[in-house]
């Protein structure tokens, strides 16, 4: 199975075994021992890569000093053999629960001196809690077997062309944060917010060839890791990126450990610090040797997203160099500290992105005086207003804030995004389009109406330093109106056509061919149909051919990017290299949004990502293998694996057959069509019998539950009732019931002959795709990969014109009746009703209110 498959099989798995552990714990077991596997796969592949034998490797051991320490200046520690995971799995029944706290005593004394700060008490949590999984040895024993078990297929041997450990560690993170509430804000920032981050601070840093990066609330390291990685695009050498982490909180330190060393980032190359960011800044020492490693902390990059308004203690903070210039936040919201001390940590030339809640952007009090400061000395780049519902565990609108230490330009680009995401459950997602956009915008710092604004620094002093956002950029839609005359006299506002104006600049003479100018306000619709007259007037078929035109080639690029290049094809960067091509085909064309179009190139993306990761990492081979399909089942209470048919591994079942098996398939689905117009007609054939046929209890029995065992046998004894008696009269209850039997047999013999030709279809395409010949591949890829974003590109002209067509229609209607004509119909439904009334009979006290009802409609 991809990557995908297993982590979502590993996720189902983890979360039923859990019980009644809370998400927020459950967590530090499960991807604690996901990277003590890591750490007992490494040591062995090491090994082998030193030529170990079997039997060296099955002698690794404390007693042979001198094998330790070799191990262990080379990757840092040493496991035993007894301990490795590996090993545990082997043992089977005679594994225990104190095999676990062996090993994981053993590892904490056998770390190297130089990496004794990144291992030392990385498994404490693992440790301390084991005894929650069971309240005794036996079911503790277990429950870690069973989560060893679960997690023993992971690959981490390094051959992987593609990062199958850190999706899934990454994966399970995201799963656990989002069911642990309000807590997973303590160690999970949504992977499209470190996405966005990341392409904000790699677009500023991909000029360089050495990097260091530091995020000062760390969490569980993937906001540090994916900035890290987008970076990584722009260099030849992802060694030359340096990682400091600091976090306070120890469970979410070590996660924030387990996840970079995992990452296969050079263990020297990862710093971390378990400690108060705001209390303890970062030291300006090697905390191992204060008096020799004097230096202060300086970065390229400083991202992060610390606790929102959390209370800290200011005290005797004022000569802390972090807070001295600018002042010190208020002790009841820690959001400024936060940012002044990220702010202190980089570079000249270095910038920052910090996630803080929007009410960072108009408090007043020490926090507005820290606001001006920071703006005066031209600190702040851009701020970036985010949906809400965006993180887990809180609603609370929040804002990305980009700073630097040198800015040339004296503006800030304030930009509104709070309107681009999709709902995804309780919480809201910036899609790829979103992040590109927003990303986009930072980049080239324009002004978009609607979205963005570049803000000088005079206007933001007029308004007294306030940087809340609706203040400069409205998103808001507009609100509709209605014009007076207009709705007296009929036709169309002059000005609401013009708002318009971006059709008319596309398709020429188009508006003079709709409305014809009845004075300088007004204007009349001149056409009847105008769907047609859009579709057909020549300025919108010169726009469909311009498009055409624009994409003629695109697949032919998208062949050579993707099939020609499928084993070598760089996967990281591919989506760019796509989207950037696309971008340039659509320059000349108006009123389509690149993002559109760019959504819809990621929403194909993730598929075509997948394939081309198994094909370099497997081979070529990879899209003739056939799976066995497993899915789960419930047996005797409890869930267990099951094999029903096969799948593809990069092929589609359906793809194969509509391509190579249609006569096959249509014969299938024709009987699957004939069997749901058989029952169709039977149901209505029962509907259709009288009341007192109703009342033979065969027949509701039939008729309700669709027993067709009594409808057999109620049309045997009617076959035989004919013979003895006269013929079965034609629409009749007798000829009904026969009629039912007849399609009831049908149907019968059907379902047999539809389920051996099922069988039989799905063993020939397995068959077909394990005996695929080269040029078929390439056909079935290009089916799967490049015709669906042809096809939902040549899709956007039609629906640019259809929404020119939707806003004229709607308003063609919006002033089709005069505020005279509806007068008049309401005057003639008054008349009417009054007429009604004198009809009506009541009691005296009733016909005083009908009287009064009356007098008020004749007015």
């Amino acid at each position: 199975m991809n990557k995908q498959q297993l982590a979502a099989k590993i996720w189902e798995s983890a979360n039923q075994m859990r019980s009644k552990i809370e998400a927020n714990e459950y967590k530090d077991y499960i991807l604690g021992f996901i990277f003590y596997k890591y750490l007992s796969d490494k040591e062995l592949q090491y090994c082998k890569e030193e030529d170990f034998t079997e039997n060296d490797i099955k002698s690794l051991s404390e007693i042979d000093s001198e094998t330790v320490d070799h191990i262990k200046q080379n990757i840092g520690y040493f496991i035993a053999y007894d301990n490795l995971f590996s090993t545990w799995i082997k043992s089977g029944k005679d594994f225990d629960v104190s095999n676990v706290r062996e090993g994981l005593s053993a590892f904490s004394r056998l770390i190297s001196p130089a990496h004794k700060k990144l291992f030392d008490g990385i498994f404490e949590t693992l440790e301390t809690g084991l005894s929650k999984l069971g309240d005794s040895a036996a079911k503790q024993t277990k429950a870690i077997s069973d989560l060893l078990h679960l997690i023993k297929d992971i690959p981490m041997d390094g051959n992987q062309g593609y990062d199958v450990l850190g999706f899934i560690y990454e994966y399970l993170i995201e799963k656990f944060a989002a069911n642990a509430g309000k807590k997973a804000g303590e160690f999970y920032t949504p992977h499209e917010v470190s996405v966005l981050l990341s392409e904000i601070i790699s677009n500023h840093l991909k000029d360089r060839k050495e990097i260091q990066i530091y995020d000062s609330c760390s969490g569980s390291g993937s906001l540090l890791i994916n900035i890290g990685a987008s970076v990584a695009k722009h260099m030849q050498n992802k060694n030359n990126i340096k990682y400091y982490a600091q976090e306070l909180k120890k469970n979410t330190y070590n996660l924030t450990r387990m996840n970079l060393i995992m990452r296969d980032i050079n263990v020297n190359n990862i710093v971390t610090r378990n400690g108060d960011t705001l209390e303890d800044d970062w030291p300006y020492f090697d905390e191992n040797d204060a008096i020799h490693s004097y230096s202060a902390l300086y970065v390229d990059a400083v991202v992060s997203n610390p606790p929102y308004s959390q209370k800290w203690d200011p005290t005797y903070k004022d000569s802390d160099a972090r807070y001295a210039r600018f002042g010190l936040a208020p002790k009841s919201k820690a959001d400024f500290a936060f940012l002044l001390h990220d702010l202190f940590h980089i570079k000249p030339d270095g910038i920052m992105t910090i996630v803080l809640p929007h009410g960072v952007l108009f408090r007043g009090g020490e926090e507005g005086s820290i606001r001006k400061k920071l703006i005066e000395a031209n600190h702040i780049d851009a701020i970036i207003g985010l949906p809400p519902s965006i993180f887990f565990g809180t609603g609370i609108p929040t804002v990305v804030i980009v700073l630097k230490q040198v800015r040339q330009n004296t503006d800030i680009l304030i930009i509104d995004a709070s309107k681009g995401f999709i709902k995804e459950g309780k919480n809201n997602k910036l899609r790829a389009s979103d992040i590109k956009r927003i990303a986009d915008t930072v980049r080239d710092r324009q002004t978009t109406p609607k979205f963005a604004k570049l803000v000088e620094r005079d206007t933001i002093r007029e308004n007294e330093y306030n940087l809340n956002i609706p203040r400069y950029v409205d998103s808001s839609a507009n609100a509709e109106s209605w014009d007076i005359y207009a709705s007296m006299f009929g036709g169309i506002p002059v000005n609401e056509i013009d708002e318009l104006t971006d059709y008319w600049n596309a398709f020429p003479n188009l508006r003079e061919t709709l409305f014809a100018t009845t004075s300088e306000v007004n204007a009349n619709l001149k056409v009847a149909d105008i769907n047609k007259v859009i579709h057909q007037h020549p300025s919108v078929t010169a726009f469909k051919e311009k498009f055409n035109t624009s994409f003629e080639n695109f697949d032919a690029f998208l062949k050579k990017e993707l099939l020609d290049n499928m084993l070598t094809v760089h996967v990281p960067r591919q989506e760019e290299i796509l989207g950037n091509n696309m971008f340039k085909r659509l320059e000349p064309i108006a009123l389509i949004d690149q993002y559109e179009a760019y959504q819809l190139l990621d929403d194909q993306w993730e598929a075509i990502k997948v394939d081309l990761e198994i094909i370099q990492t497997e081979g070529f081979v990879a899209t003739k293998i056939v799976d066995p399909n497993m899915v789960l089942k419930k047996k005797d209470g409890k869930e267990i694996e099951i094999q029903e048919g096969w799948k593809g591994r990069v092929m589609p079942f359906p793809l194969v057959q509509e391509t190579y098996l249609k006569e096959a398939l249509q014969n299938v689905q024709q009987n699957e069509n004939r069997l749901v117009e058989i029952t169709a007609i039977y149901e209505e054939l029962l509907e259709q019998l009288t009341e007192d046929d109703k009342e033979e209890d065969t027949v509701n029995e039939a008729k309700d539950g669709f027993v067709n065992a009594e409808v057999i046998k109620l049309a045997k004894q009617i076959k035989a009732d004919s013979k003895k008696n006269a013929p079965v009269e034609k629409d009749s209850y007798e000829a009904t019931i026969l009629k039912v039997e007849t399609l009831i047999t049908e149907e019968k013999e059907l379902k047999k002959a539809l389920k051996i030709a099922q069988a039989q279809l799905h063993l020939e395409t397995k068959t077909t795709i394990e005996t695929l010949t080269e040029a078929q591949v390439y056909e079935l890829l290009e089916l799967k990969w490049i015709n669906p974003i042809i096809a939902s590109l040549n899709n956007l002209t039609k629906t640019t014109v259809e929404e020119l067509t939707t806003k004229v229609q709607a308003l063609a209607d919006k002033y089709s009746t005069t505020y005279a004509e509806v007068a008049q119909q309401i005057n003639e439904a008054e008349n009417t009703l009054a007429q009604l009334i004198d009809e009506l009979e009541g009691n005296d006290f009733d016909m005083k209110g009908l009287n009064e009802f009356k007098t008020l409609l004749n007015g």
